[in-house]
């Protein structure tokens, strides 16, 4: 399939003093990212005795594989020397680009009065684009008495540029320069349309005609018919505090564990979710060193409430992770370690429910100074270093969002050693990682390290079928219920790693921005853009992402003209009729 635009006028000093053209056609040509091929002139033999050529002729490849062929004539003598030659170039065009020079007026009242009615008698329904190029030198009104010639030597103002477009029925720009905006941008996103619109009315016409042929023995597609509602994605609501606080009381992949003054055993935790909001335990569980934090109230915390216990005689929890038996910790703090289970309850749950801890510390402490005491130290727990402890009124910060959100998150740890129990190998690289985060977010790696399994027992875990990146991604959103894909193509290998593992949120956020992007796209990106739909759409449907390749199908439905032109989607034709067949009549029977 070709494009066939014709170029008429000479827009000012388009020449080089090799009679090389360098105007507007030949500058859009050189600069789009559309347009890609090897020029070449074409001289015809004119009786003229003008020394440039008639016209030249360009050819190149738009849109991937769309033939381009452009025939730019700066002269108008082609009209007067050749007008059988003229006159076919523009009854075989599918663009008239008219242009002149705001400049010289003269030349464009010679135009107007002795050629345009030609080119009116001429026109065959195609689109024109008049482009006005050019800076005015001269902005002086002109006279406006019916018999004075004096302002032909001015320049052309602009309601003459929009009267001659209104008599061909075609679109005025203006171009005040030809650089990289209003070539790339302006000229060139009007031409590309207009391009579009050829493509789409050739390949109407060319399907019009397979119709009419006997000798069609192809699978005929279905009437592409949208129906009255598209698919509709809703994302699934966030249960990431949820995960964190069942993670507590599970007791899965504990790694510390917490004793009373007397030694007996308190509550069981998870270094990593502590050190997520306090950096009191990053400095117990030397993630930090005191060096780090500067903090000099932060130490004497970590000091005054913990000690850590070494004695292999203390009886311990169950093991957290494979070799490594949970750390000890004693609570020096009596009335401390008594609300302890309350405490880390309120830590677990993003640590911003201060009225419920207040609550239940009243429950078993019946004293309001004891309760003042714990409530404060529990302050000086979440303290941010080289800060004021501003945490005064605990109803006052009853709304304030998760300690998941601020500085001090899981985010922190992500792709860190630190505090890492299991490392996964992924294409000859390792990504360490937390047992208790993976077993709280995802329900397959729960069975997997709590199950009977080789994981379960072993500290390195390959992973096959997925790139480092990706399962990066998918690490991100286990521990901070956000991701943020790089792409389309990103996001369809991070919805096929969500499906592998189970997630069926992360499943639909990747859904719903492979929707969005593609939504986004103008129809010029979607005809130059380098992915395979019908790729897309397999593998939606491998992976059960009925709602994605519902919406998919329906999207290749509506841009059907355009997805058409691209060769991988001839090759799978067949397939995608059949599920626009299918998919159609079922939603019409509905």
């Amino acid at each position: 399939m070709s494009i066939h635009i014709v170029a008429l006028g000479n827009e000012g000093d388009s020449f080089h003093q090799d009679n090389r053209p360098s105007g507007l056609i030949r500058t859009y040509l050189g600069r789009s990212p559309l347009v890609s091929g090897d020029e070449s002139s074409l001289l015809l033999n004119a009786t003229s005795t003008v020394a440039r050529p008639v016209f030249t002729e360009y050819q190149a490849s738009a849109f991937g594989n769309v033939k381009l062929v452009v025939h730019d004539c700066p002269v108008w003598d082609i009209f007067d020397s050749d007008w059988y030659t003229s006159r076919n170039l523009i009854g075989g065009a599918d663009i008239i680009v008219i242009k002149y020079s705001v400049n010289d007026k003269f030349s464009f009242h010679e135009v107007k009065d002795n050629y345009i009615p030609v080119i009116k008698r001429a026109l065959n329904s195609v689109p024109v684009i008049i482009a006005a190029v050019g800076t005015r030198q001269n902005e002086e009104l002109p006279c406006t008495c019916p018999l004075c010639t004096s302002d032909r030597g001015s320049c052309v103002s602009t309601t003459e540029g929009i009267q001659l477009a209104k008599e061909l029925g075609a679109t005025y720009l203006e171009l005040h320069s030809l650089d990289d905006f209003y070539i790339g941008k302006y000229f060139g996103g009007v031409l590309e349309y207009f391009m579009i619109q050829a493509l789409n009315q050739k390949t109407s016409e060319k399907m019009k005609k397979r119709k009419m042929s006997n000798s069609f023995h192809g699978i005929r597609p279905p009437q592409l018919e949208q129906p009255e509602k598209m698919p509709i994605l809703k994302a699934e609501a966030s249960h990431y505090n949820s995960d964190l606080n069942n993670l507590l009381f599970c007791c899965q992949c504990v790694d510390v564990v917490f004793y009373n003054p007397d030694l007996k055993e308190v509550v069981e935790a998870h270094k990593i979710v502590l050190c997520a909001v306090s950096h009191v335990f990053m400095l117990l569980f030397n993630v930090k060193s005191p060096a780090d934090i500067q903090d000099s109230s932060i130490i004497r915390t970590t000091q005054d409430l913990f000690a850590i216990n070494r004695d292999a005689a203390l009886p311990g929890a169950s093991q957290g992770s494979p070799g490594n038996p949970p750390l000890r910790v004693i609570v020096k703090d009596a009335l401390f370690c008594l609300c302890l289970s309350d405490i880390l309850r309120f830590i677990y749950s993003g640590a911003f429910q201060w009225e419920e801890l207040e609550e239940d510390i009243r429950k078993k402490l019946k004293d309001s100074g004891d309760v003042s005491n714990v409530i404060e130290k529990v302050k000086c727990i979440l303290k941010t270093p080289g800060k004021i402890n501003c945490l005064r009124n605990c109803k006052t910060y009853q709304a304030r969002k998760p300690l998941w959100f601020y500085n001090t998150s899981l985010k922190f740890f992500l792709n860190k050693p630190m505090l890492a129990d299991v490392v996964f190998e992924i294409q000859g690289t390792t990504v360490p990682a937390h047992r208790a985060i993976l077993v709280a977010r995802c329900e397959v790696m729960a069975a997997m390290f709590n199950g009977n399994y080789m994981e379960a027992k072993s500290v390195l875990i390959p992973v096959y079928g997925v790139s480092k990146e990706t399962f990066l991604s998918f690490l991100e959103y286990l521990y901070t219920d956000s991701c943020c894909p790089a792409g389309i193509f990103q996001a369809m290998c991070l919805l096929i790693c969500a499906e592998m593992y189970q997630v069926s949120r992360l499943q639909h956020i990747c859904e719903l921005f492979i929707i969005t992007q593609l939504q986004s796209m103008p129809s010029r990106e979607l005809a130059s853009m380098n992915l395979d739909i019908v790729d897309l759409l397999k593998k939606a449907k491998f992976h059960h992402s009925d709602c994605l390749s519902t919406w998919l199908l329906h999207f290749i439905a509506t841009n059907y003209l355009i997805f058409s032109q691209k060769p991988e989607f001839q090759d799978l034709s067949e397939f995608v009729y059949k599920e626009l067949a299918e998919n159609i009549t079922g939603a019409s029977t509905q």
